[in-house]
């Protein structure tokens, strides 16, 4: 084991001996492997927003099969996706890379101001299906924010109880948030605080913008003079505000964006800013494979210092 993944797993004194070998082994596999950075594939998109938005710009990935073979060939140190796409292919590609069961969803069939998740798979089911954490959606904003709390305590009781790590996306969404107040840098640095307090692992959030969405939160930044004017100043925040940077903070790729240097240039400022690492979805699997495996090259690259 590097230093560095030994530094890490000293930040979580509390969790059994299970749950911080689960951490290591997602910290300890793939190209970035001990190097204390992570890129995970997520392919949660299928349920969250519909089989042809998600792959019909890759009919391959229709396939659960694609994305276990995209993640191994990448190097990725995990795969998260949700009960169907895991179990359809877990069997055939058991052991060769960690996966992380999304253990709630949403769907775009209804819209929602204040959006909840419906709980689609248990802790057992990840035992069973030999997942390294479970992965769950809350959304700090929304109206069912307190039942989803409740939910996420109750599920990782329970998966750290059994060894399994707890990898929380952590999305600001609700009626009396605006649309940029989503991304506002005191937002999401107060969902990360959230994640982070109710006991997350792994903590993945949205790149923040400069926008301040709180008036109260605006007075603080501004008398306190907290730096948030470049992209890296403002991951270097939202790292700081899960517990000192003492918990692993990954960001979100968003929308795809086949503009690789925009995307690059994302990275390069998560990677000045001290940020863990990226979440890739659609961003990988919507491209043809080989261009998919090229840029998560790449993107991995410059998380081991390579291109910098």
């Amino acid at each position: 084991m590097t230093p560095r993944v030994r530094e890490i797993l000293s930040w979580y004194g509390a969790e059994n001996v299970g749950t911080l070998t689960n951490l290591a082994r997602i910290l300890n596999h793939g190209r970035l492997g001990g190097t204390g950075k992570l890129v995970i594939l997520p392919v949660d998109q299928g349920f969250e927003h519909g089989p042809a938005r998600s792959f019909a710009p890759n009919p391959a990935a229709y396939d659960p099969r694609y994305h276990f073979e995209l993640a191994i060939e990448a190097g990725c140190n995990a795969y998260a996706a949700p009960l169907g796409f895991i179990e359809a292919a877990a069997r055939d590609y058991a052991g060769e890379v960690p996966l992380i069961l999304k253990v709630n969803d949403d769907d775009v069939l209804l819209s929602e101001k204040d959006p909840n998740q419906a709980l689609t798979s248990s802790v057992r089911d990840a035992l069973r299906l030999g997942c390294c954490a479970i992965g769950f959606t809350i959304y700090p904003g929304s109206a069912h924010q307190l039942e989803m709390f409740g939910q996420l305590r109750a599920y990782a009781e329970e998966a750290k109880a059994h060894g399994l790590a707890v990898v929380v996306w952590s999305y600001p969404r609700g009626s009396d948030l605006s649309k940029e107040g989503e991304t506002a840098i005191d937002i999401v640095g107060y969902a990360a605080q959230i994640a982070a307090q109710l006991g997350a692992d792994i903590i993945k959030v949205k790149l923040p913008t400069a926008h301040l969405e709180q008036v109260a939160a605006r007075e603080v930044y501004e008398k306190q003079q907290v730096a948030i004017a470049s992209q890296a100043d403002r991951v270097r925040h939202i790292v700081q505000c899960a517990f000192a940077g003492r918990r692993i903070v990954i960001f979100s790729g968003g929308a795809a964006n086949f503009d690789d240097d925009a995307l690059l240039e994302e990275i390069r400022a998560i990677y000045s800013g001290g940020g863990f690492g990226s979440i890739l979805g659609r961003n990988s699997f919507q491209r043809p494979k080989d261009k998919a495996l090229k840029m998560l090259g790449e993107v991995m690259d410059i998380y081991a210092g390579a291109a910098a």
